[in-house]
């Protein structure tokens, strides 16, 4: 399990995630990942973005027994 920021520079403002920490398996599973922790992945999300919009960057081996999920992210409340 790795951990990875997810971010995106496509959508921002008031009401929107713009990164967050996720546990994953690899980059894919990482980038289908949502900030909220929903299970799926709307494909579009007035407070995410697209998919494709989805920057991944790897930060770093998981503790062992981490479980595959949304560690924190960051949502401007508006």
């Amino acid at each position: 399990m790795n951990l990875y920021l997810i971010s995106n520079v496509v959508n921002g403002g008031y009401d929107t995630y713009d990164s967050a920490v996720v546990a994953a398996e690899n980059p894919l599973s990482a980038q289908a990942s949502h900030p909220s922790g929903c299970d799926e992945y709307n494909n579009y999300d007035y407070s995410w973005c697209n998919i494709q919009d989805v920057v991944v960057t790897l930060l770093g081996k998981a503790k062992a027994g981490t479980k595959a999920g949304v560690i924190c992210a960051s949502f401007n409340a508006g």
